[in-house]
């Protein structure tokens, strides 16, 4: 039964600072009589077609590389920071020539290298719908401009649909989705690659858990698992917070659901058979084995210490999944050991980040995958625009290094030490974000979204529930009987055993 509470609306112009600052330029913060929603204008539809805006500014941005830059091996691309990959994989990955990804090998003439499509499944076949949709009449040039509209077309959907993912997710709190909308970095490196279709189905993932529909959550994460690799960490905190709150068998449905969602299309493209038998599909593999292969990459923290140090780290590998496993410990620890059980955005949050933190190449589109997670984490206007002015300035530093490295004699951009300097400001930049979930949990009364006495908006099954394995001094706390004023602050179930 839904109480009346439930049914107001959080104002960020009441509660935050930034937002009440921000709003003096449309008028003020929202009176006490204001009819929110009341009319066409609600906040869903004015935070997506605030995030369509957005998204429009972002390819305005590419202009000068549409025209010429993304062509000829122009340095355009880099010193208007405009550089994106999908015109150049147009031809880069045989979409011009009709090739199938995963069953034909791109010929080595185009491929540099590759000698099959190097993204999971899903990705290619967004890849590929936007191919078909592609005229192929004209020039090559032509063809990668149109290829590149289809692309942003598909992925402003996208956009659109994490937007809305995002309103609706905490009930009560949809303006917190103008975070997403308004954030400079997500405009700025939309069309970079196909993240967003991914960081999409991962949006929807997260709301219908906090419907309650496991089934459908897990089936969405195992699609955008089938899209990009990032989105089966979400099951992790799952595990944990299910575990916390005696509740395993939505765990396993979910991630039964995301199993069988993976499997479902991925299996025809994984396997191909002769006379032998049975084989592992060369393609399919390949993003697999590409991940494995690569070494240390642009904007990573052991590219800093590989360049720092002289020192190449051939066992990246071992390094990184070390730092993650020994992560992904600690988060589980802190999940069980807070005197609170943490909210699913939060943990979801930390471990998508300690995932950026550790791994080997940090492209300037992987913001993308946090900025819906942060926002729900912790929807607080300083702290998010704080690390977006973060990730503003490695958007920035990474075109003009390669433009330093492009351009010839010229030099024309960043020399090494200052995009050292900008790969340090960006891990901060994420640790300063990650720093204030933590202690958010350690110290629930101080998370943002849980002061009007909420449990966990977007934990679904979980909201509410009462804690049944705890550690350490979350266990005495569970024990011990709250007061009735820290009933009313913390809101009901979350202590009672």
């Amino acid at each position: 039964m839904r109480s009346a509470r439930d049914d107001q609306l959080v104002r960020p112009t009441v509660e935050d600072e930034v937002a009440a600052a921000g709003s003096e330029l449309i008028g003020g913060p929202v009176g006490r009589r204001a009819l929110i929603g009341a009319h066409w204008w609600t906040p869903v539809r004015v935070i997506a077609l605030m995030a369509i805006g957005m998204f429009a500014l972002g390819m305005v941005q590419k202009l000068p590389c549409y025209d010429h830059g993304w062509f000829f091996g122009a340095t355009t691309q880099y010193t208007h920071a405009c550089y994106s990959d999908i015109p150049h994989l147009y031809n880069g990955r045989g979409f011009d020539q009709g090739l199938i990804p995963y069953l034909d090998r791109i010929p080595q003439s185009v491929g540099g290298g590759m000698d099959y499509l190097e993204y999971p499944v899903l990705t290619g076949l967004f890849m590929e719908v936007a191919a078909l949709f592609t005229p192929s009449a004209g020039s090559l040039q032509h063809r990668e401009q149109l290829y590149w509209f289809v692309n942003a077309g598909m992925l402003l959907a996208c956009t659109a649909v994490i937007a809305v993912c995002v309103a609706r997710t905490h009930r009560r709190r949809p303006w917190d989705a103008l975070l997403v909308a308004l954030a400079p970095a997500f405009a700025l490196t939309a069309t970079i690659n196909w993240d967003l279709f991914a960081v999409a189905l991962t949006a929807a993932a997260m709301l219908m858990w906090s419907r309650g529909r496991t089934v459908l959550s897990g089936v969405l994460i195992g699609l955008a698992a089938a899209a990009k690799l990032y989105p089966v960490l979400l099951l992790g905190p799952l595990l944990v917070l299910c575990w916390r709150a005696g509740r395993l068998r939505a765990f396993l449905t979910a991630a039964g659901g995301a199993v069988a969602a993976w499997l479902a299309v991925n299996l025809p493209l994984m396997f191909t058979h002769d006379a032998t038998g049975f084989h592992i599909r060369e393609g399919w593999a390949k993003f697999y084995t590409f991940s494995q292969a690569r070494p240390v990459d642009f904007g990573s923290l052991w590219l800093f210490i590989s360049e720092r140090t002289g020192d190449p780290l051939n066992d990246v590998n071992v390094y990184a999944t070390l730092l993650m496993i020994l992560g992904c410990l600690g988060l589980g620890a802190l999940a069980l050991r807070a005197p609170r059980r943490p909210r699913f955005a939060q943990l979801a949050f930390l471990v998508v980040a300690l995932f950026v933190l550790v791994n080997k190449v940090y492209s300037p589109q992987y913001v993308l995958w946090l900025v819906p997670l942060a926002a729900l984490a912790r929807p607080k206007w300083r702290d998010f625009l704080v690390w977006q002015a973060c990730e503003v300035l490695y958007f920035l530093a990474i075109w003009f290094y390669l433009a330093y490295n492009g351009s010839g004699d010229k030099h024309q951009g960043l020399p090494t030490e200052a995009y050292q300097l900008a790969i340090v400001v960006h891990l901060l930049g994420t640790l300063y974000l990650c720093a204030l979930v933590v202690r958010d949990i350690l110290k629930p009364e101080r998370d943002v979204v849980r002061r009007d006495g909420s449990d966990d908006p977007s934990g679904g099954v979980l909201d509410g529930a009462p804690d049944i394995f705890v550690l350490g001094s979350a266990r005495r706390e569970r024990h011990a009987e709250p007061s009735e004023g820290t009933r009313v602050a913390w809101g009901t179930g979350s202590h009672d055993a």
